[in-house]
């Protein structure tokens, strides 16, 4: 199969020279300018972590890894923990190799713990990205309203389920927030 047989004869197709050259020092499409960050969206169910995720994804141009989505996108059960964690696995992977193409990435797995922010941290780092932790809070009855507006789960969750969520949940500490890059926050939604 020759290229013409690929693309339409309104492309002008050349295998040994291109017909267009780019000066040297131009700047590319998606061409790397300085380093990539990796900015982890932390917080609990309903405490605003996508709406922040999808305005920072849009803020950094960066590529935005939620389980729920995918799950969902595939007609998953989200209570299918054992799916999430290969999702979660298959999305890691992926965003180690953007960040490694230069690009910025926004993780959106909820985190409870510290050490899988820390594990995440670390490597974004051996990569030479910068990291930022934002983690998105909101007291307990706002977080169980939001779940309850947004009726997505099934079964459902109850405020019980909410209030043991807070208490296993590792809340990041402003010793753990000081191992992350300027620019990390907590966000307080819904007092």
């Amino acid at each position: 199969m020759r290229n013409s047989d690929l693309f339409p004869s309104r492309w002008s197709i050349t295998t040994r020279r291109s017909k267009f050259q780019v000066p040297e020092k131009t700047e590319l499409a998606g061409e790397k300018h300085s380093s990539p960050s990796l900015l982890i969206v932390c917080g609990l169910p309903g405490s605003g972590k996508t709406t922040h995720a999808k305005q920072v994804e849009q803020n950094l141009r960066a590529i935005r890894f939620c389980p729920d989505e995918w799950m969902e996108a595939l007609a998953i059960d989200l209570w299918d923990s054992g799916f999430r964690d290969r999702i979660a696995k298959l999305q890691w992977e992926l965003a180690q190799e953007i960040l490694e193409l230069g690009h910025n990435v926004v993780i959106e797995w909820g985190t409870w713990g510290r050490s899988e922010r820390d594990a995440l941290r670390c490597r974004a780092r051996a990569l030479g990205a910068g990291v930022e932790l934002h983690f998105v809070d909101a007291p307990i009855e706002v977080l169980f309203e939001r779940i309850r507006w947004r009726n997505r789960e099934s079964p459902s969750i109850t405020f019980e389920d909410v209030v043991k969520w807070a208490e296993i949940f590792e809340r990041p500490s402003p010793e753990e927030m000081a191992l992350f890059d300027e620019g990390s926050i907590t966000l307080q939604t819904g007092k």
